[in-house]
């Protein structure tokens, strides 16, 4: 696979996040050590269609992305994102929301939510090509590819602000890995719920469905205020979000 990404007739160059930007939270810490610095992942930040495009979507504070994670084993961890956070919203007590599509192979999603240093709640989102998957404000998010196909994804996202990845990494990770047998706690978490599974669904209230490109978004890019504003609009989240 060449590096370069074809999107509505424009070529972009990723970001790549190699194996040891990810020391920190990969489980496998003997195999680490042993590993050259491969390529990993590659994102492809702020795309759009044309400038028109281009300008809706940066006057609306928004950016629309596209991931993609070729299938591999982190030692006896399936390869995943880095994780991270996002930050509150100025003025308010909620963080930014996100949301992703598949656009082709299969991704697993792993939310948690932190509370006063405590991961309160765990969700698991399994999903394939065309499938939504919200990540509702306050939560933390790694992207996993336990599957042997290429993870093609794309994600809308307010721009105004810069992920939060030290909280992942200081605990080693996310509350769980995902390992060949299935997902085992972390231990640097004292103490983690159990995982709570949710599946891929419709967001009437935004227009939003499985199986219809999100990018499409962009000529009602109004519906998507939810990225930028969630503490305006609580009936998107209540599916997802714990209460």
């Amino acid at each position: 696979m060449g590096n370069e990404l074809e999107f509505y007739g424009k070529t972009y160059s990723p970001d790549i996040r190699m194996l040891h930007d990810m020391d920190e939270v990969v489980h496998d810490q003997p195999w680490l050590r042993s590993q050259d610095n491969i390529e990993l992942y590659y994102m492809y930040r702020d795309l759009s269609a044309d400038e028109k495009d281009h300008k809706r979507i940066v006057d609306n504070r928004l950016r629309y992305d596209i991931t993609i994670i070729p299938p591999a084993m982190l030692g006896d961890e399936y390869v995943k994102t880095a994780g991270h956070y996002h930050p509150a919203v100025e003025g308010h007590h909620l963080s930014y929301a996100e949301i992703y599509q598949v656009l082709e192979g299969k991704a697993t999603y792993f939310l948690q939510k932190a509370e006063n240093g405590k991961v309160v709640d765990v969700i698991v989102c399994e999903a394939t090509a065309g499938d939504l998957v919200l990540v509702p404000p306050d939560y933390g998010h790694i992207t996993i590819n336990a599957s042997q196909e290429t993870l093609k994804m794309a994600n809308w996202v307010c721009r105004d602000f810069s992920s939060q990845y030290e909280p992942v990494k200081k605990m080693s990770g996310g509350a769980y890995y995902l390992l060949k047998g299935g997902f085992v706690k972390n231990p640097d978490y004292p103490s983690v719920p159990e995982i709570r599974y949710e599946k891929p669904h419709d967001y009437p209230e935004v227009n939003l469905f499985c199986g219809t490109d999100m990018y499409v978004m962009v000529k009602e890019i109004e519906k998507l205020d939810f990225l930028v504003h969630p503490q305006d609009h609580p009936e998107v989240f209540g599916r997802m979000a714990s209460v």
